[in-house]
């Protein structure tokens, strides 16, 4: 299997390269905005526009996940949110930012693999458009194909589940499966073409310098 990605935004938001497990994976998530994003995007959103978090279908709750309000936003909650004391999430659906699935792979970068409602940045060429999560382009695919030793989890269900019914639900992997992101330039592919990138992280130039310092490599 092979699909196209969207991963993080060269300038600010880089993808890390790392190994992890893969442990499970959730149908219809809710997307728990992080607190840069918080910080950054959302609460200016809301001082310009109190009715924000109704209309993006988002809801306010406390750090412990219990909902405080869903609609228009007065200035105590405002003030909270500033503070950092209370979060933001948005809640299950198609416009959901993380689409119907995301993968996951506990790690401490908080980066997993998701589906997305923005189909259409898959037809760029370059495609660095996220906060540093991976962006699949045929997710129920790749969440059959992980929930394979999981019995009776076929195409279908997983269709299914991330269609309609119970918002939220998480799925245990039966065998964890592990997940390496990598980062590469030159890229063989099985009929003998190599296919060139740009090195739009800079991981190329930064790997030139060190080899031109000559042996011990650091």
């Amino acid at each position: 299997m092979d699909m196209r990605v969207v991963v993080g935004k060269a300038l600010r938001t880089q993808t890390p390269v790392f190994s992890r497990d893969m442990t499970y994976v959730v149908l219809r998530p809710y997307w728990n905005v992080p607190p840069s994003i918080l910080r950054g995007e959302i609460v200016p959103a809301i001082q310009r526009d109190r009715g924000y978090i109704a209309r993006k279908n988002y809801e306010v709750t406390t750090q412990g996940g219990e909902v405080v309000t869903s609609g228009e936003i007065s200035d105590e909650v405002l003030a909270q949110l500033r503070a950092g004391k209370l979060a933001v999430r948005q809640k299950p659906g198609p416009a959901n930012a993380l689409g119907l699935v995301k993968l996951i792979f506990p790690n401490e970068h908080n980066v997993y693999l998701h589906s997305t409602p923005s189909q259409n940045l898959f037809s760029r060429s370059r495609r660095d458009f996220s906060h540093g999560c991976i962006r699949v382009e045929k997710p129920a695919e790749l969440a059959a194909w992980v929930l394979q030793n999981n019995p009776g989890w076929t195409m279908e269900k997983v269709q299914q589940g991330m269609q309609s019914g119970n918002d939220n639900v998480t799925v245990s992997l039966a065998k964890p499966v592990p997940v390496f992101i990598v980062y590469g330039t030159a890229l063989t592919y099985e009929n003998g073409e190599i296919h060139f990138t740009d090195d739009i992280y800079g991981h190329d130039a930064k790997l030139a310098a060190a080899l031109a310092k000559g042996y011990p490599y650091p």
